[in-house]
């Protein structure tokens, strides 16, 4: 091995290596262990999320390979419609072109060609960190195979009357010129006004005002509503009002709907152009009006004088209006919620638009046959609710029950060219004919197409093609292999359904209503199996302070900055670039200036892995802290410099894993216990997804018992004139590091493959690398439980003696005189048979006993249980500073006993808490009162 442990010289060896060596294609015997990765968009990097929630699905994928299951970690990406689109719209406009310029098949060549040459940069970045993904089966959500996919369900779907064709209220982009869903919606405060406008009844006798943020929707008004109880306008419901500046006139209308307490409890109602106004008007038969085309510009239903106008600018003349008319009450700040699209910045404009529905609310429909309420919605609750699904932690179940108990029908189709395009054509009357091509959709047809047909513009929505990844991406509906481009197959249904279910899908809270739930939807409808049978919802990473990531901010982190360190200069670059208000770029930068003064520092993929796993508990959010990751970099060094110890002292000598005769030391029985003990709670922390836990159990063993403690107490036995116990203890070292090595893997797979191939040869290992080793099973190593009560009181009376050494400032190098004192008969027992081990570990002279009664030294001592552990201090420290010691160490323990006297006397909680949990307190508060009697009687002896 190297002196030292370097990061980047192995990781991009080893991942090679395993990638060519077919290593992560399902193998095994065992039962089939299947991972959906959620698809990245094609257009993306890896951020902390995606670096977060890969490696807890990697962690898994390698546990379970390792476990013989034949496991499938099935990888690919998105084809993220509006963000690829917009990326070669972008390209274009520096050529002074747009895609109209180019038109529809040129266009979707060009964004094609981009892919090809850019679409990879995320699912390289993914190999950075180790995925042992199944890359020779990754898809793409535009491939020939899951288009064919997407083409079925549709036309499935409309065939049985569950898509349809409507004018309904969608969040519209005007600048992108598309439908887009929730999901690509931002809710942003701003600050904004509320205006109040009175409206005059048409006979000038009353009047109402209203208070709107949008004082241009006013045009498209068809209603003022107020509350029926509401007895300051009970007399003008069902009179009219004249709507300002329009020459319309509008009904006032009850509905329970208003907040008769809020503002001034009367409401205008603008359907065309507002979710809740839009159900009022459909409860009142109210046509809405719209007034904005579709880049957000009045239309022809305003008057004149506003035709053409920008939303904005159009508010201004209408305010400027109506105070012209002393129309306009109040004008006020308001702070007020914006939706934003994500893709381009513009403000959400809610439009009347023609687009295609999936049915989710129907229980029938009208020709008898099951709406979508029946056929898809139920299914998919019913698989949660049954628990065939379980969500984990499991309030996400109700997150993801409660939105389908609510659920609208689901807008699937998108303005755009990039996309899968819909199977559906129009005739010159406007009649609908749907299927895989136009000459299936003239065949499926009741009636013969008047004239021509031209296919539908629009494509579907991304969420569709993702809702069918548990089965398309496994071959459905091709009855035979599925080849990629380069004549690879990649998928076979009939042989690979066997990996569905998937065993757990491992994504964020945010998209349970947007990808889980259609997942369950469209595969329980298809397929009629669950397409997994668990969720873990990780948790969002946040930056150290729990602030959410924002570039704006500069608090974001590029994992692959952590892993290869990036200097201050270019960190301060990259991190400004994309920022174009200058205050903001240089708050930005003086944030990156504070936080890394001398950049970030190489921690490596293997310490990055590791920090992800330790802070992966059930929490909502995690918070990232760069110094955490430096500290487990030093555990990776632990971990190396204690392999290189090992190798160093077992020599060229082979040994064979098993180990037919018992080991010899009681430390060998020790740590072995301890590892069988580990080994267990590892697994079990697997099966709970409490990653948090099985890390600071793999931590805790590998630095403390170890490195710390196994490696010291296994000098004795190699330096000693006990051969066999000298053959043993390297045995015994070899085979615990070992296990260590596989059980560490899945979290850190770089740093214990680099170490194992010195190791698995020492123990004549068949297998070529670590990765093709299996799992190593708790039930297969011995434990002795009593080798272990005797390992515990030796590390006890070590760690007294060091304490007293580090205390007193003893030099570590000095031989001390030791003594004994009280204990009963298993100390002594236990000193006989330890006492050239203590000897040799804590450089002490032979211990020497102090027969009961005797006079005694001053010494300093500690206390093991009865036993006192005195080092006498004539000639090495000052006896007024072990006074102080013992005295400071007194109060500690009394601050413990009155704790624990606290918890007793609490009645709620001795009646309340677990049997064991007060059984423990009341031992702690017994050993405690031993151990300060011991002190007290220490002191007393010094003079304290």
């Amino acid at each position: 091995m190297e002196k030292s442990f370097e990061p980047a010289q192995i990781e991009s060896t080893w991942y090679a290596r395993w990638e060519a060596s077919g290593a992560f294609r399902p193998s095994g015997e065992g039962e089939p262990y299947c991972i959906l990765l959620p698809p990245p968009n094609v257009t993306g990097t890896l951020h902390m999320g995606h670096a977060f929630q890969q490696t807890v699905m990697d962690m898994l994928v390698r546990y379970q390979r390792m476990r013989g299951r034949n496991t499938l970690w099935q990888v690919g990406t998105d084809h993220a419609g509006i963000a690829t689109q917009k990326i070669v719209e972008n390209q274009l406009a520096v050529e002074e072109k747009t895609r109209h310029d180019l038109g529809r098949d040129a266009f979707v060549e060009r964004v094609w060609k981009w892919k090809e040459e850019s679409g990879s940069t995320i699912t390289n970045q993914m190999r950075r960190i180790g995925a042992a993904a199944d890359w020779s089966r990754e898809r793409f959500t535009m491939d020939e195979g899951l288009s064919a996919a997407v083409r079925k369900v549709f036309i499935d779907w409309y065939r049985a009357g569950l898509i349809y064709r409507g004018n309904r209220l969608v969040n519209w982009d005007p600048a992108l010129g598309t439908a887009v869903s929730d999901l690509e919606v931002n809710n942003v405060e701003r600050d904004g006004h509320m205006w109040s406008i009175r409206y005059m009844t048409v006979d000038g006798a009353a009047s109402l005002v209203v208070a709107t943020t949008r004082p241009e929707t006013m045009l498209g008004d068809v209603a003022v509503a107020v509350h029926p109880e509401d007895e300051r306008y009970a007399h003008l419901i069902g009179q009219m009002l004249h709507l300002p500046l329009t020459g319309r006139q509008i009904p006032v209308i009850a509905d329970e709907y208003v907040d008769k307490d809020f503002g001034t409890g009367a409401v205008k109602i603008t359907p065309a152009h507002d979710f809740n106004d839009y159900a009022i008007g459909q409860r009142h038969k109210l046509a809405p009006i719209t007034i904005f085309t579709l880049d957000a510009r009045i239309n022809d239903n305003a008057p004149e004088k506003y035709h053409g106008l920008d939303r904005y600018d159009a508010r201004k003349a209408v305010l400027a209006d109506l105070e012209a008319a002393g129309l306009l009450v109040e004008t006020k700040a308001h702070k007020l919620q914006v939706p934003v699209s994500q893709r381009s910045d513009a403000v959400i404009e809610p439009m009347l638009t023609d687009q295609w529905f999936v049915d989710l609310t129907s229980e029938t429909l009208a020709d008898g046959r099951p709406g979508g309420r029946k056929a898809i919605t139920e299914p998919a609750l019913d698989a949660v609710r049954s628990g065939q699904i379980r969500f984990v932690p499991e309030n996400w179940a109700n997150t993801y029950t409660q939105w389908l108990d609510n659920i609208q029908d689901w807008c699937i189709s998108r303005q755009l060219w990039w996309g899968h395009r819909i199977p559906a054509w129009y005739d010159e009357a406007g009649n609908i004919f749907v299927g895989e091509d136009e000459a299936d959709a003239r065949a499926s047809a009741n009636t013969a197409p008047v004239g021509a047909l031209r296919q539908d513009d629009d494509v579907l929505d991304t969420w569709f093609s993702s809702a069918l990844w548990p089965f398309s991406t496994l071959g459905w509906p091709a009855d035979g292999p599925v080849k990629n481009e380069r004549g690879e197959i990649v998928a076979n249904w009939a042989q690979d359904k066997i990996f569905l279910p998937s065993a757990v899908l491992v994504t964020g809270f945010d998209i349970i209503f947007f990808w889980v739930a259609r997942m369950v939807m469209a595969t329980k409808y298809f397929t009629g199996k669950i397409p997994f049978r668990e969720v873990y919802i990780n948790a969002i990473v946040r930056d150290a302070e729990g602030q959410k990531m924002s570039k704006s901010k500069g608090n974001t982190l590029d994992p692959l900055d952590l892993i290869d360190g990036i200097a201050l200069e270019p960190l301060v670059e990259k991190s400004t670039k994309s920022l174009l208000i200058p205050q903001v770029r240089a708050k930005v930068e003086k944030r990156i200036r504070k936080d890394y003064p001398a950049g970030i520092p190489a921690i490596g993929t293997d310490a990055l892995r590791f920090t992800f796993a330790a802070l992966a508990s059930y929490s909502r959010t995690i918070n990232f802290d760069i110094k955490r990751a430096e500290g487990y970099k030093a555990f990776c060094n632990k971990l190396w410099n204690a392999a290189r110890f090992v190798l160093m002292n077992v020599g060229d000598s082979g040994f064979g894993i098993g180990n037919p005769e018992k080991p010899v030391t009681e430390a060998e029985r020790w740590i072995l216990t301890r590892l069988k003990q580990t080994l267990a709670e590892v697994e079990q922390h697997f099966v709970s997804y409490r990653f948090d836990h099985l890390a600071q159990a793999l931590y805790e063993f590998v630095w403390n018992e170890y490195c710390d403690w196994f490696l010291e107490l296994s000098k004795p036995a190699l330096n000693g004139d006990d051969a066999a116990a000298a053959a043993s203890t390297r045995h015994t070292l070899l085979v615990v590091l070992e296990s260590v090595l596989r059980a560490l893997h899945p979290v850190i797979p770089f740093i214990t493959e680099e170490i194992w191939k010195d190791v698995g040869p020492k123990l004549g290992l068949s297998e070529e690398s670590l990765i093709l080793r299996p799992w190593p099973n708790a039930d297969d190593v011995v434990a002795d439980e009593a080798a272990t009560g005797e390992i515990e009181w030796f590390k006890n009376v070590l760690s007294g003696i060091r304490k007293i050494r580090s205390e007193m400032n003893i030099p570590p190098g000095k031989t001390i005189p030791l003594l004994f004192a009280d204990g009963d008969a298993s100390d002594h027992a236990r000193v006989a048979k330890f006492a050239a081990q203590i000897s040799f570990l804590a450089r002490t002279e032979t211990p020497q006993w102090i027969d009961a009664g005797a006079d005694e030294p001053a010494s300093a001592a500690a206390v093991v249980g009865a036993l006192r552990v005195m080092i006498p201090l004539a000639g090495l420290i000052d006896l007024e500073a072990e006074k102080a010691r013992l005295a400071k160490e007194i109060g500690r323990i009394e601050v413990e006993i009155r704790k624990c006297e606290g918890k007793l006397g609490n009645a709620n909680f001795v009646a309340n808490a677990p049997a064991e949990v007060v059984a423990q307190e009341r031992q702690r508060i017994t050993d405690w009162n031993t151990t300060l009697a011991a002190l007290r009687e220490q002191a007393q002896k010094l003079g304290g």
